[in-house]
């Protein structure tokens, strides 16, 4: 994998973890970590993660 470069979520709280990152790798590759356990990645493609977040914001479950 290339180096990342990872960016805090605006969401998330302050400077004591609990912090959302992602990082994206072109074209196609969104990574997705906890600051608490940067070593646990999870990787979606763009489309994956949007209907994930669509789903999330409207109360149901992923599919």
């Amino acid at each position: 994998m290339p180096q990342l470069t990872w960016q805090k979520s605006s969401f998330s709280g302050g400077g004591e973890g609990n912090c959302v990152e992602l990082a994206a790798t072109a074209p196609d590759r969104i990574h997705l970590r906890e600051s608490d356990h940067p070593h646990e990645i999870a990787t979606a493609t763009p489309r994956a993660l949007a209907n994930l977040l669509y789903s999330l914001k409207a109360g149901g479950s992923a599919r």
